[in-house]
């Protein structure tokens, strides 16, 4: 049976083949380590790192290649930017449309004195830029905010809300998980001061690897998260002040940054807009495909968004008549259709929209996935919800 992958909003497969490729030969032909060898290939390394940083730099127009810091992972990005910046008596503006990678993080500074409000959004998890006002209060530091919702796709309005931060002199963090290498990101003319990136989505490089992107104004305000070994200035036990030293301590994933790099090219060479038609064009067949197959909703509900205005390639649904996890047990076993159930880390998200506790089956479009694929899911739930 051929298998059908529909879970990129989680991590995009498969990946171009230069990246596996170029991890390898790393590998297998290198594998040293950066700031620590004092020799050709570390040296080779070295700039290949430095030019990752400036694919970032040039694909988010962010401040400078130096303010690129890689981490494991866009979760511990959050973790680094929220927990080094935040102080006791601090209040900070989020969504209610946010992932745990944002709200733990927030939930658990609770316990050090620093407050946190919810902008409430729509139930289809679009947010009103007008809503701001009434968060802000004499406290308030930053907004914290996703640019697109894992759950349902729905896009959020970063550039408004950017706006809306320079006019109050307030700091803007935004998670760009599930739009980073899809949509259009400048972080000057959004007036984003940190922006955290996830590898493996969009940007189609291997699983942990991520970072983020910092403005020197935030970056001299923050305190490290992580401290240790940088491979400069040895000589001192002190943090190095100057970056990306000062927030990418000890060995870093260089496999990862070597595999990011071949996808951050192929996206550059393919272009963001050719990636996000393709993913829109599938999404507007599948929900025109969920329409016809049910549309007075006896079977199923679309969650969220039920057109392509304002969205990614996401599209959670629920099934009526019968349980979610054995829809999706189905989809899988009997169709090889590979698909996410349940609450996908984001509880605030599904209560917006009306699905919590129970959750939805998500359904992600990705550059591989084809017209015929999305119509084998549509007979598949067909088969599955009226038999």
């Amino acid at each position: 049976m051929e298998r059908i992958y529909f879970d990129n909003a989680s991590t995009s497969f498969p990946k171009p083949q230069t990246v596996p490729d170029a991890m390898y030969q790393y590998m297998v032909q290198s594998g040293s380590n950066i700031n620590r060898g004092s020799y050709t290939k570390a040296y080779q390394t070295a700039e290949t790192v430095y030019e990752t940083r400036q694919l970032i730099t040039e694909l988010f127009d962010g401040p400078d290649c130096k303010n690129v810091v890689f981490t494991k992972n866009i979760t511990e990005s959050l973790n680094v930017l929220l927990k080094g910046f935040l102080k006791p008596g601090d209040h900070i503006i989020t969504s209610s449309m946010e992932h745990n990678a944002v709200m733990r993080p927030l939930v658990q500074l609770t316990k050090q004195g620093i407050t946190f409000s919810r902008i409430p959004c729509r139930e289809d998890g679009s947010l009103s830029p007008d809503m701001l006002d009434c968060c802000l209060t004499a406290n308030t530091k930053a907004i914290v905010m996703t640019h697109a919702s894992n759950v349902c796709g729905t896009l959020l309005p970063i550039q408004e809300v950017g706006t809306f931060c320079r006019r109050h002199g307030l700091y803007f963090f935004v998670d760009c998980a599930q739009t980073g290498g899809l949509y259009p990101i400048s972080m000057k003319e959004m007036n984003i001061d940190a922006l955290a990136f996830t590898g493996h989505k969009g940007l189609l490089g291997p699983q942990g690897i991520g970072g983020f992107l910092i403005n020197d104004d935030l970056s001299s305000q923050m305190e490290p998260l992580l401290s240790g070994g940088t491979g400069s200035i040895s000589h001192t036990e002190d943090i190095p002040v100057f970056m990306p030293d000062r927030f990418e301590p000890g060995t870093m994933n260089l496999p990862g940054i070597i595999g990011l790099r071949e996808g951050l090219i192929w996206l550059k060479e393919t272009g963001l807009s050719a990636i996000r038609e393709h993913e829109l064009k599938l999404t507007a067949g599948f929900l025109d495909g969920l329409h016809r197959l049910d549309h007075d909703g006896t079977f199923l509900k679309i969650i969220g968004k039920c057109d392509t205005a304002d969205r990614t390639g996401v599209v959670s649904i629920q099934t009526l008549n019968q349980d979610l996890s054995q829809t999706a047990y189905e989809l899988d076993d009997t169709y090889g259709i590979m698909t996410r159930v349940g609450l996908h880390c984001a509880p605030a998200a599904h209560k917006t929209l009306g699905t919590f506790p129970t959750g939805t089956l998500r359904f992600s479009f990705g550059w591989w996935n084809t017209e015929a694929e999305v119509a084998i899911a549509l007979h598949a739930l067909a088969d599955i919800i009226k038999r």
